[in-house]
């Protein structure tokens, strides 16, 4: 089913109420505030429809119920209400949907927190300016590693972002606006809040989700948008001497979709443009958003 969003209002919904921005709160006492205690998802709307929702809800899901956080509401009911999250604010591109904890003690014991919080917040996003998109981006790689898996599991997309935050500084610092993030043997894994691929040879590549990569939803797009298009794709193990010398490279997310790379740590990747593949994918990638969606 498709719905279009047609509303004038600009509301966050908060627990099954809307509220204005500026009325739209929560407790201190939430473990969301005090310990990164919750989950989240990013989700994109192109021409008033919501793309992909099954799909983040779903992972949503697979999020809390790795933390033992139980979700006070359905998966089918969490779609209604972001549909009509997305309905009351008809300009929004983006939605960010958090579940917390909810409120509890000062103390870390998450089973003194009797509610989960539901916050769902749909506005506009634009993560990189044109001129990437169009010129390409240069990346840097960072000191900051990508947090173990058996510390703390990157396919739960959860609000502790400090592994992330902490190498998004160091790119910053550098004069860079993203960074590739290794894992503790030294392998690739992914960006700072992106998915990374690489093209060799004719090749379409990419971290395996072991090497501590966060299994977005967008990189799961592009493998299948490639694989339709008849491009081979496989999962590997990357090293950065891979990216150096990979004819091209780009990076995908939600709030960043796919946006190409022209350099990494100093090095010209293939010719210092966006490569045929990742323009080709680009264009599939937006012919599939502005059909797809509910």
């Amino acid at each position: 089913m498709e719905k279009r969003i047609s509303s004038n209002a600009s509301v966050i919904y908060v627990n099954g109420e809307f509220y204005s921005k500026g009325n739209a709160k929560i407790s201190v006492f939430d473990h969301g505030l005090l310990y990164g205690d919750g989950v989240f998802e990013g989700i994109r709307v192109y021409n008033g429809k919501i793309f992909k929702l099954r799909e983040h809800i779903d992972r949503l899901y697979e999020s809390a119920n790795t933390l033992m956080l139980k979700i006070p509401i359905s998966r089918d009911k969490m779609i209604r209400d972001v549909i009509k999250t997305a309905g009351k604010n008809r300009l929004c591109t983006y939605i960010r949907l958090v579940v917390t904890r909810g409120v509890g003690t000062l103390g870390l014991n998450p089973f003194l927190c009797p509610k989960p919080q539901i916050i769902i917040i749909a506005d506009k996003i634009q993560l990189y300016p044109a001129s990437f998109y169009k010129n390409g981006l240069k990346v840097i790689t960072v000191p900051t590693q990508r947090n173990r898996p058996e510390a703390l599991n990157p396919r739960v997309k959860s609000l502790n972002y400090l592994n992330n935050i902490l190498a998004k500084i160091e790119a910053v610092n550098a004069g860079f606006h993203e960074a590739i993030m290794l894992n503790s043997y030294g392998f690739v894994s992914e960006c700072t809040g992106d998915n990374i691929f690489i093209v060799s040879k004719g090749v379409l590549l990419t971290p395996s989700i072991y090497m501590g990569v966060l299994e977005g939803v967008t990189r799961n797009t592009v493998i299948e948008l490639a694989r339709e298009d008849n491009i081979e794709v496989k999962q590997i193990v990357m090293s950065r001497h891979d990216i150096f010398n990979a004819d091209e490279c780009f990076l995908t997310g939600t709030a960043a979709e796919i946006v190409p790379v022209v350099e990494c740590d100093r090095r010209v990747i293939g010719n210092g443009q966006p490569g045929p593949m990742t323009k080709k994918l680009i264009r599939l990638y937006k012919n599939l958003t502005n059909t797809a969606g509910v």
